[in-house]
């Protein structure tokens, strides 16, 4: 036993030196047993355990079977790992084995398989962590690609619910209209002509206009006409833009008839920053106009006095 000992730590010590290709791990098997010699073959018990238990041992540990423990367990600074009774080949009875522990070559043994261990974790992990990663990507992509596929059906639904009844006279909705300046202090510009256009439409009674609070909730929403029209309940959606740069001013609008998409009228009108009021009262006058609205008598003076 001290012999196989001595030969593992000396192997131990120079695998240390060795890269991992060129390193030597024997496993030793050691039993007390008959040997017999015949033409320079050897058998028996002796060899046939010892075969037995060296293939239960670890690469660069030591077996022993119980009758070599039982002669060395007291005598030895060893320390043994009792294995159970182990099936034979060839052997009647089950041979008892330990695995002797404390010794320079299993523990270079235990290092080197903690390090095995280690490793397979770390690739567990790895593997791991790239499944789910796969599996991220993978539900990712099938939400995008049925987010879009769903998208066409959805907006159909949309356009497909039951439109408000329109109101017996022409219904129009004045958008906010968009502030080209780029300059975001200007935009109480562009909201105070939607408030005064707004405003100077409701008092014409022969027309239906969605109030602010309504049509200023799609400010700075990319929203198609037909949805407007048919989420306030309106035929005409009137939208447009300001630019003002220094003192002069140019207003862009167009009147859209929602249930065909053309314009029913549309123009630009260039002008100075003290006439945005005249400007204003103009655009009203040619939607109104363009609507065919009968005036009242009063509506008609007012208008003119504009």
């Amino acid at each position: 036993v001290n012999c196989a000992v001595e030969i593992q730590r000396e192997l131990a010590e120079r695998n240390t030196e060795l890269p991992y290709q060129r390193k030597m791990e024997f496993r030793i098997g050691v039993n007390v047993g008959d040997v017999i010699e015949e033409k320079d073959q050897i058998y028996g018990d002796g060899v046939n355990i010892t075969a037995r238990i060296e293939g239960l041992s670890d690469p660069g540990g030591i077996c022993i079977s119980g009758r070599v423990y039982d002669q060395v367990e007291n005598k030895l600074n060893l320390t043994f790992d009792y294995l159970g009774e182990q099936e034979v080949k060839n052997i009647a009875k089950p041979v008892r084995v330990y695995r002797v522990l404390s010794h320079p070559g299993a523990a270079a043994y235990r290092v080197v398989e903690a390090k095995k261990a280690l490793g397979k974790i770390w690739r567990n992990i790895a593997i791991s962590v790239g499944v789910i990663l796969i599996l991220a990507a993978a539900i990712v992509l099938i939400w995008n690609i049925y987010w879009r596929s769903a998208m066409p059906e959805m907006e159909t639904a949309a356009m497909q619910k039951p439109a408000l009844e329109l109101p017996d006279r022409p219904s129009v909705a004045v958008l906010p209209f968009d502030n080209m300046g780029g300059d975001k202090e200007q935009e109480y510009f562009s909201d105070g002509m939607t408030d005064d256009l707004i405003t100077d439409l409701s008092k014409v009674s022969g027309l239906f206009v969605i109030a602010r609070n309504s049509v200023f909730t799609y400010k700075g929403k990319a929203v198609k006409v037909q949805q407007v029209a048919q989420e306030l309940g309106v035929r005409y959606v009137l939208e447009g833009s300001v630019r003002r740069a220094g003192n002069k001013v140019r207003i862009n609008a167009q009147l859209i008839d929602a249930t065909t998409g053309g314009h029913l009228w549309a123009e630009r009108y260039d002008g100075y920053f003290g006439d945005v009021f005249a400007l204003q009262d103009r655009i009203t006058a040619e939607i109104v106009a363009a609507l065919s609205v009968k005036l009242t008598s009063d509506e008609k003076e007012q208008v003119a006095r504009k």
